[in-house]
C-alpha cells in the first residue's frame, strides 16, 4: 500500500444501539450501570493502572461509527467458551489491541479468545475505521473554522495567520532476518521504522497525515514528496485571505516546522545557530516559535501514548498493513479530542514531549527567497517592530 495521504470528508454516521451490543462477559449496555462500565474499561485498558483511556460515551460512539460493518457475518466470531461476541466485544477488542501494544496471545487471554480471532477482529476494526472515520480527520473546510485555528495559534505565542504545525515521528518495526527488503526501512539510527508526518491544529487534532515511508528518508524529502506540498505549491492550500501586519507589510497563510524542514513561501522554520549571532529579536522569535510548534510534538507524543501498538518495535508487522493502522489510530486520536474526554497528559511531561526518542534532527538547508521574507516579517512582528 502506498503512502496514506490527506483524507477526505465523509458524512457522520448516525448514532444507534440495540440489543446486538449485548456482552457475553455477562454485562450489556442495556443494564447502564456504571459498575459494568468500570470493569469492561479495565478490559479496555489490560495492564495499565492509568484512567480509562477514553470515556464511556466515545467508547459508545465508536461502536455507532463499525456497527454495520462489525455485526455483518459475526456470528462465527466467538469466545473460547462457544459464546458469541458482541458489537461491544469486538470493539473492545480491538481497542485493547490497540492501546496496549500488548501481543494477540496476551490479548486473548484475557479475553477467553484465541489469538487468531482477536487478530480477526482488530483488522475488521481497522477496515471499518478507515471508512467510517475519515471525516475526523481532514483540512479545515469552511473559512470560519480555518479562523478559528489561526485565533488560538496565535493566542500560544503570537504567530499571526498560523493554520497549522508540521512534525514527523519513527514507528520502529522488527523484522525478521529472511525479510529482503528489510534494507530499504533500516535508519540512521539503524532501526527499522516508517515515518508518519502529522500537520497539528493548536487542540493537537491531526488535519493531514502522511505515513508509509521508510524512515531512512529524511524529514523535508517526505513533506515535499506530500500532497500537502503540492497543493500549496499550486496555490490550492493555505491560499486564504492574507493578513494585514501594518502598512505595506502582509502576509500569506502558513504552517510552522523544526529545522528539518526547509524554510517554503508556506512553511515557517526557526532561524538557524549561526544566524541567531545577528540579533537578539532571532533569538526571541525562535523561542516562540518553538513555543508554538510544540502542540505538534504533544500530539504525537499522547499518539503514541494513548495508541501504544505504535509506540515501541513493532514484532514482523506486515509493512502494507501498518499505514492502516497507523492511520486508525490518529482517527482515535483525533475522536478522543471530538468527543471532549478528559485526557491526563502527566505522560508527556514524563517523556518531556519526545515521541522519538534515541533521534537526532536532520537540519535541512533548503531556503526560498519568499520564506526568508515571510519569517522576516513575522520576526518583526513578533519583536514588536511591526504594528497591526
Amino acid at each position: 500500500m502506498g503512502p496514506v495521504r490527506g483524507i477526505k470528508k465523509r458524512r457522520k454516521t448516525e448514532k444507534s444501539y440495540d440489543n446486538n451490543n449485548d456482552s457475553a462477559s455477562g454485562s450489556s449496555e442495556k443494564e447502564g450501570v456504571v459498575d459494568w462500565w468500570d470493569e469492561f474499561s479495565k478490559k479496555i485498558n489490560g495492564l495499565q493502572k492509568s484512567p480509562p483511556m477514553i470515556s464511556r460515551k466515545t467508547f459508545e460512539y465508536i461502536c455507532s461509527l463499525v456497527k454495520d460493518d462489525m455485526t455483518t457475518k459475526s456470528a462465527h466470531l466467538t469466545f473460547t467458551n462457544g459464546k458469541p461476541m458482541s458489537l461491544f466485544d469486538q470493539v473492545a477488542v480491538a481497542l485493547r489491541r490497540l492501546g496496549s501494544g500488548d501481543s494477540l496471545v496476551t490479548v486473548g487471554d484475557s479475553f477467553g479468545l484465541t489469538y487468531s480471532t482477536v487478530s480477526q477482529v482488530t483488522w475488521r476494526f481497522v477496515e471499518s475505521m478507515e471508512d467510517r472515520g475519515l471525516h475526523h480527520l481532514q483540512w479545515p473546510s469552511t473559512q470560519e473554522e480555518m479562523n478559528a485555528i489561526k485565533s488560538k495559534f496565535e493566542k500560544i505565542q503570537g504567530f499571526p495567520n498560523c493554520c497549522g504545525a508540521v512534525d514527523a515521528t519513527h514507528i520502529t518495526m522488527c523484522l525478521p532476518a529472511t525479510d529482503h527488503s528489510s534494507d530499504v526501512w533500516l535508519d540512521h539510527r539503524n532501526n527499522h521504522s516508517m515515518v508518519l508526518q502529522a500537520i497539528v491544529d493548536p487542540d493537537m487534532k491531526f488535519r493531514d497525515i502522511v505515513t508509509g515511508w521508510p524512515g531512512k528518508l529524511e524529514d523535508w524529502s517526505i513533506f515535499e514528496s506530500s500532497n500537502f506540498n503540492k497543493l500549496c505549491d499550486k496555490g490550492e492550500r493555505l491560499n486564504g485571505n492574507k493578513l494585514k501586519l501594518s502598512e505595506g507589510s502582509e502576509i500569506r497563510e502558513y504552517i510552522i516546522g523544526d529545522s528539518g524542514y526547509p524554510l517554503l513561501p508556506y512553511l515557517v522554520v526557526p532561524y538557524k545557530e549561526k544566524e541567531l549571532l545577528e540579533s537578539e529579536a532571532k533569538t526571541h522569535f525562535n523561542k516562540l516559535h518553538l513555543a508554538t510548534r510544540m502542540v505538534a510534538q504533544r500530539a504525537l507524543t499522547r499518539l503514541k501514548e494513548m495508541w501504544r501498538i505504535i509506540r515501541g518495535n513493532m514484532w514482523r508487522p506486515d509493512k502494507h498493513r501498518l499505514p492502516r493502522i497507523i492511520l486508525v489510530c490518529c482517527l482515535l486520536h483525533n475522536i478522543v479530542i471530538d468527543m471532549q474526554d478528559e485526557v491526563k497528559d502527566e505522560l508527556l511531561y514524563l517523556y518531556h514531549n519526545n515521541h522519538d526518542s534515541g533521534y537526532h534532527q536532520l537540519i535541512c538547508e533548503g531556503v526560498d527567497e519568499m520564506g526568508v521574507a515571510l519569517r522576516e516579517s513575522l520576526s518583526h512582528y513578533l519583536n514588536g517592530r511591526l504594528y497591526p
